[in-house]
Formats: C-alpha cells, sequence, structure tokens
C-alpha cells in the first residue's frame, strides 16, 4: 500500500533527519523532493502545491530552522499535514434512530462496488448490526445480481432481488421494494448496490437520484478504484456535482502503490474516506483512518490497526493458555504453528510487519515475504511426532532427513526452521520474563 509513495518520502525524510540544524535552503530542497514525490504518485497538483506550501509555512513559522532536533520537527510536521489532508479524524456512518439504516452505495462499472457492498454487510454484522439485507439493484451489468447474491451470502446478510434480470425489471422499483420488505423483516441496516457504467453519464445519474428519491437513504457512499488515481479524483468530482454523496469507499488500496486518489479526494471534493478495501476477502475491509494511513507512508508503523486485527483473530482462552506456557517454557513447535496460522488471518505478513513500529520503512523495503514459506513450515511440522514438536532438540541427522521427506522438502528447510524456532523460543522467552526483544538483532540475524 501506497509503497512507492512512501519509499520517497522515508528516504527524503531520513535526509532531513540526519542534520543537526537545518537551514532554511534545507527546508526548499526537502519540499522540491517531497513535491516531485507525491506528482510522481498521482496527487492532484493543487493539492500538491498547497500541501508543500503549508508544511513549508509551518517549518518556517515555527522556527525549526536553525535548531537541534529540526528534522524530526519536519518529520512531525508533515505526518500532521499528511493527516489533515485525507480528513483529519476517521469519520464514521450515520445511523438511523428508526431501522433500518438505509446506505445508497454508487459508483462506475468496475469499481468494485458489489464487493464493497458486501465487504460492508460483513463489517456492519461484526460491529453489532445482526440484521443487514442488501438490494440487488444492478439490472444491467450480466451476472450482477448472482455475484451479489453469493457474497452477500457469504458476508450473512440477506439478500434481495427480483432473480434473474429483464427488461421490465426497473432498479427504483426493486430499491422500493426492498425497502419495504427490510422494514417488515424488522432488519438494522438495508445496503442499496446499484448499476454502474463505463464512465459519468446522464442517464447514470438519473437513476441514481431516482433511487435516492426513493428510498431517501441516511448515507450516500461513491465506491473508486483507488489503482486509477487521478481519475478516481475526477469520478468523485463529477458524482459530487450531480449526487450529494457523504463519504467514500476505496477499493484496491492493497494494489495503489502511488496513494494519488487516497492523498486526493478529500481536498478536491470535501467528502471524507470512510473506508478502505485492502485485498480480495470479504473480511479484508476496514474504516479509514487517516492518522494511521499518514503513518504508515512515514514508515512510523501502525499499532492501532495492528491491535485491533490482533483482538479479532486472537481467542482469550488461549492467550492465557499461551502466556501460561511461555511462563513455564512449554512453547512448542505446534505452539509456534498455531501463532503463524492465526498471524496469517490478520492479512497478508508483509503488511503486519510494516504496521510494527521500527520493522515499517527502510528495512522492510527489500524484504519480499513469500505466504507460501508458512505452507512449507506447515507441511514440516505436521510431519514431526508429537514429542519432536514439544521438543525440538530431538530432531537429530536422521530424524531431519525422515521429516523433509514426509513433507517435501529438503534437511535445508528443516534445519532452517529448527534455527528459527530456537530464536523465536528465546524471544517468546523474553515476552514471558516481561522484557522487549532485541528487534535489531533479530533483523541482522535473519
Amino acid at each position: 500500500m501506497f509503497d512507492s509513495l512512501a519509499e520517497k518520502l522515508q528516504g527524503t525524510l531520513q535526509d532531513v533527519r540526519q542534520h543537526g540544524n537545518l537551514t532554511e535552503e534545507d527546508v526548499d530542497g526537502a519540499m522540491r523532493e517531497i513535491r516531485l514525490a507525491l506528482l510522481e504518485a498521482d496527487v492532484n497538483f493543487k493539492v500538491v502545491r498547497q500541501f508543500t506550501a503549508q508544511v513549508k509555512e509551518r517549518c518556517l513559522g515555527a522556527e525549526v530552522v536553525g535548531r537541534l532536533g529540526a528534522g524530526q520537527q519536519v518529520v512531525k510536521i508533515v505526518d500532521e499535514e499528511l493527516t489533515a489532508l485525507m480528513g483529519g479524524a476517521a469519520s464514521e456512518l450515520s445511523f438511523s434512530p428508526r431501522p433500518p439504516t438505509v446506505i445508497l452505495m454508487a459508483g462506475l462499472q468496475g469499481s468494485g462496488k458489489t464487493t464493497a457492498t458486501a465487504k460492508l454487510a460483513r463489517l456492519l454484522r461484526e460491529e453489532g448490526s445482526s440484521a443487514v439485507a442488501v438490494a440487488a439493484c444492478d439490472v444491467y451489468r450480466p451476472a450482477a445480481v448472482e455475484q451479489l447474491v453469493k457474497v452477500g451470502g457469504q458476508a450473512g446478510a440477506e439478500v434481495y432481488n427480483r432473480g434473474a434480470p429483464t427488461p421490465e425489471h426497473d432498479p427504483v422499483e426493486i430499491a422500493a421494494w426492498a425497502l419495504e420488505r427490510a422494514r417488515a423483516d424488522g432488519k438494522d441496516v438495508l445496503i442499496v448496490d446499484t448499476s454502474g457504467r463505463l464512465h459519468v453519464d446522464e442517464e447514470l445519474m438519473a437513476e441514481l437520484v431516482a433511487i435516492r428519491d426513493a428510498v431517501k437513504p441516511h448515507q450516500v457512499l461513491l465506491v473508486v478504484d483507488a489503482m486509477t488515481g487521478q481519475d478516481a479524483v475526477n469520478v468523485a468530482e463529477s458524482f459530487a456535482e450531480a449526487v450529494q454523496f457523504d463519504g467514500v469507499v476505496m477499493s484496491k488500496l492493497d494494489g495503489d502503490a502511488r496513494g494519488g486518489a487516497a492523498l486526493s479526494v478529500k481536498a478536491v471534493t470535501g467528502k471524507p474516506i470512510l473506508f478502505a478495501s485492502t485485498g480480495e476477502k470479504l473480511d479484508q475491509f476496514e474504516r479509514f483512518h487517516p492518522d494511521r494511513i499518514a503513518q504508515r507512508i512515514l514508515g512510523m508503523g501502525d499499532v492501532m490497526t495492528l491491535i485491533e486485527k490482533a483482538e479479532r483473530e486472537f481467542d482469550e482462552d488461549e492467550a492465557r493458555e499461551l502466556e501460561r506456557k511461555l511462563r513455564r517454557n512449554e512453547f512448542g513447535l505446534d505452539d509456534f504453528l498455531d501463532q503463524l496460522r492465526t498471524i496469517r488471518k490478520m492479512g497478508p505478513l508483509t503488511n503486519v510487519l510494516g504496521m510494527i513500529p521500527g520493522l515499517a520503512g527502510h528495512q522492510l523495503s527489500n524484504m519480499k515475504v513469500d505466504e507460501r514459506e508458512i505452507d512449507r513450515i506447515q507441511a514440516i511440522i505436521l510431519s514431526m511426532t508429537v514429542e519432536e514438536r514439544r521438543r525440538p532438540e530431538l530432531i537429530n541427522g536422521s530424524r531431519r532427513l525422515r521429516i523433509a521427506r514426509g513433507s517435501g522438502t529438503t534437511v535445508q528447510h528443516v534445519n532452517r526452521l529448527v534455527k528459527q524456532f530456537g530464536e523465536t523460543r528465546k524471544v517468546m522467552r523474553q515476552i514471558g520474563r516481561g522484557r522487549m526483544p532485541d528487534i535489531g538483532a533479530l533483523m541482522r540475524n535473519r
């Protein structure tokens, strides 16, 4: 996410940090590099100009120039201005005091609107809206209804649809019918998935206005494809002029190495980003926190999102049992595999590592985490006996050969796993004793 932009900004700010104090020329040089990085990231040029002017004004106004620790102050100012650029505090959905709350989803064809509808339904159910329904109002795109029925069902939402689309089907009538059903069924939330077009046109806008007037939604969300950069911002601007929307859902943010859309859309349209899709799976969907995104871009990690992901995946009883094993030095390879599986549920490993302060940024810029390595580790561990998993020190040369053959790997793979587990066990012992492990040493020993 934003890899290209993050690398350039972190490199520029690293140079700034290395100065004991800064001259006005140093600030000008840094602003030129930041301006170039943002333009290459496809950020709107007006936004770039305003952003760099604001950062420079604050740097000079705060009398950063000529002071010790000036580099850190510049980083702090850039962080604060990036956060403000993307909206400041995270924005929340507005819920109606009288259910159902109606959410209208809009966007162009191919923006990921139908998938985002299902992902939002799943997130709302997780957060306590137990009765969520979605309305299939896309009667033009082939298989759109079937897709929503499938992903909506996987999200645990009831899908209101009129069956296979026919020329007689009117999306406005379907939306009104779905709302009546949601009221009758006592639903908490109704999410209306609408038709898209390949481009913004009058017909699309007229239909959206008609659906909006028919169901009177409490929120209108615009889904835009983050990977289209400035095109996404232009689309958002066009929708803002024709159909007043309340917030943006940024799809495919995980594939956006530049970040132009996410950094521009709030400044251009005045509408905040509420949610971001961070992967293909239904659970890879999260609330958009500008401060956390800014910290990720600047290599500061994202502790809060990491904690929230961990809380969703880690079972309380299992955590207590793990703590007991750590204190008694009983942490074995089965426990090691359980932890890897749980961490894997939190998302791609590179993303998870990037949320850890001290590991983000340059230390990970050249590290490629092979997700298949976990499959290999699992095969090796499952090829061991119960006693070997509990006491890896028993694994001698002949046992390693047997394990390698049983797992379809090599003795070198087994050796590497045993060594990595030994290092992990040392870290776990330190944590169990209430000490922080030496992250730097771990990185050097990779």
